[in-house]
């Protein structure tokens, strides 16, 4: 899954592909480079981010779904708003990411609607204050009990299993211990029986790590990557998509020889 911000202020990319025809051509470049699909942001959801409005998120968003909806391979959208999935989708998106996982009224109705897939993501509190000392007892188990219940809500609303796939949310509401513990024991998460999407491209968690800014994160987050696929991460969400596939590529080589 290639990431696609048309952000001014996304904590990687922010700004680089605000404007209609630079996102477009990045989009395409993705496709080139290998992405199965395209996860297409309007609204930055970092640690402390602003809250904008439905009116500036669908101004940001809609030209370049509309200017993609040619696009060979599927289109993701990553919002939490209702009104915002409804015009996505009835615009030609195929998916809808949500990092509040179909919490907000409406949401579960927007989605059940339709036939599209659906990722449901952990989160800890809110965007803007999400990172205030997060405190988790067995962050592992509660991640996986809380995507469990947001799988359950989710069918039980009409959305069926097979269009569902779930995400921990790496650095939404967790230190550099809670995510390392998650990484370290990903694989208990596949127990839902659904598929996990993992996002760690360029991630805060990284560069505490390594030290380096987010736009010389490329070697760790290729690492990060390669862990998740190894403890069943089924959709790797990447910045950097030919170098994440070419990785996967050698990994996949030896895992059949």
């Amino acid at each position: 899954m290639g990431v696609l911000n048309v952000t001014p202020d996304s904590f990687s990319d922010g700004g680089r592909f605000v404007e209609r025809d630079a996102a477009v051509a990045h989009a395409r470049r993705m496709v080139e480079e290998g992405a199965n699909l395209v996860d297409l942001g309007a609204e930055s959801t970092r640690p402390g981010a602003r809250v904008i409005s439905e009116e500036e998120e669908l101004s940001r968003l809609m030209p370049v779904l509309e200017a993609l909806a040619e696009l060979a391979i599927p289109l993701s959208v990553d919002t939490r708003r209702p009104r915002v999935m409804r015009e996505a989708l009835a615009a030609g998106a195929s998916m809808i990411n949500d990092v509040q996982a179909l919490q907000a009224a409406g949401a579960l109705e927007a989605v059940a609607a339709g036939d599209c897939a659906v990722c449901l993501m952990h989160m800890r509190g809110e965007p803007g204050t999400m990172q205030q000392n997060p405190q988790y007892a067995d962050v592992v188990a509660e991640v996986g009990a809380f995507l469990a219940s947001r799988v359950a809500a989710a069918q039980a609303a009409g959305i069926a299993r097979e269009r569902i796939a779930v995400d921990p949310g790496f650095g939404f509401g967790k230190t550099l211990a809670h995510n390392l513990e998650l990484l370290r024991r990903l694989g208990e998460l596949t127990a839902h029986g659904v598929p996990l999407l993992v996002g760690l491209s360029r991630k805060s968690m990284l560069g505490a790590i390594t030290g380096r800014p987010e736009a010389d994160r490329l070697a760790p987050s290729i690492a990060a990557a390669l862990l998740a696929a190894q403890r069943g991460a089924k959709i790797l969400r990447v910045h950097d998509v030919k170098e994440t596939r070419e990785a996967l590529a050698v990994w996949q080589a030896l895992s059949s020889a």
